[in-house]
């Protein structure tokens, strides 16, 4: 008997045989939005809440206009950042194939297919600035356009160049903090360009050095495993780096807390008060910089207690400085 003819005399499976479901159309649709929504990095959206930075400096934070305008801000934030993360990804998902770790990404798993990452990216890149232009003002609309030119050439090239890394990423944080002023006609304080943008480099610097002790514990013979330009970095360098920009971050807020003017006056300098949970803060950030844990900013504002009692103490003292109470 032939192959053939003995296949076609086998008999079906029995009722207690299990057999491969066909696959499911509509599972197959809803796998690329999914995957595309994964690439965009939901998790990293609550960086874009520094937008609010600005109207909170300034004591506007509740002005109705500032109510209306920051959920847009953060939308659009929120969809320039996505375009970043699509079109790294897709240029990268050679590289994250062999990688422990990235190679579960979606586009480098194989679940969103490259042209479409790159094509959802460059729709986003292009709608970001327009809508911007058209919904808020031509200088937000140059702020965004400015933060997708920055990154994307932080994608192709300048992630690979030392010091411009650090300096491209910072510029990122910095960008959302103070977007919120030329949106909604908020002067920028000097003070808190410099605060906010030495609290960035602080924390951009920390990542980098605990990404690079990280290695050096795991015994890996090529720092370069998890980011090629560690291969670059020496870890005493790093360290210098966070804590330059941990000490200026300290002492620009200072400054800018001991200025008169800005807040009403209350009865109490809650303003000169803030600096003790500032300066609280920055010391237990720090901790986790020393330690080599401090990865994703986010993730350690988020998952500390002590750091979040912290801000929460900010928080309130900087809201009765601008209440004046």
């Amino acid at each position: 008997m032939t192959e053939r003819a003995a296949l076609l005399e086998e008999p079906p499976p029995g009722p207690g045989v299990a057999t491969a479901p066909p696959p499911d159309p509509r599972a197959r649709a809803l796998g690329l939005p999914r995957g595309l929504l994964r690439t965009a990095r939901p998790r990293q959206w609550v960086k874009n809440v520094l937008v609010a930075a600005a109207p909170a400096a300034a004591g506007d934070l509740f002005r109705r206009q500032t109510l209306h305008q920051l959920p847009l801000l953060f939308i659009l934030f929120t969809a320039a950042a996505s375009a970043v993360y699509l079109i790294n990804d897709a240029r990268d998902a050679t590289a994250d194939r062999a990688h422990p770790d990235k190679c579960r990404r979606p586009v480098a798993a194989g679940e969103v297919p490259v042209p479409a990452a790159y094509a959802a990216g460059a729709l986003l890149a292009a709608l970001v600035p327009a809508a911007a232009a058209v919904l808020c003002n031509p200088a937000t609309a140059a702020l965004l356009g400015a933060y997708l030119l920055m990154q994307l050439a932080y994608c192709l090239s300048w992630k690979n160049v030392l010091v411009v890394d650090l300096v491209v990423v910072t510029a990122g944080f910095l960008l959302r903090a103070m977007i919120g002023g030329p949106a909604l006609g908020i002067p920028l304080s000097r003070w808190f360009l410099i605060t906010a943008g030495f609290g960035a480099l602080f924390m951009v610097a920390a990542k980098r050095y605990s990404e690079a002790l990280r290695t050096a514990r795991e015994q890996r013979t090529d720092k370069g495993a998890t980011r090629a330009l560690l291969r670059e970095y020496s870890d005493g360098y790093l360290r210098f780096v966070w804590q330059l920009a941990a000490g200026g971050a300290v002492l620009a807020y200072c400054l800018w807390a001991l200025e008169s003017g800005g807040t009403p006056a209350g009865v109490l300098p809650w303003r000169q008060l803030s600096m003790i949970p500032f300066i609280l803060a920055v010391l237990r950030y720090a901790v986790f910089a020393d330690r080599g844990t401090a990865g994703a900013p986010e993730d350690v504002v988020l998952r500390d207690r002590p750091l979040a009692v912290i801000a929460l103490a900010w928080t309130g003292l900087y809201a009765m400085a601008v209440a004046g109470v």
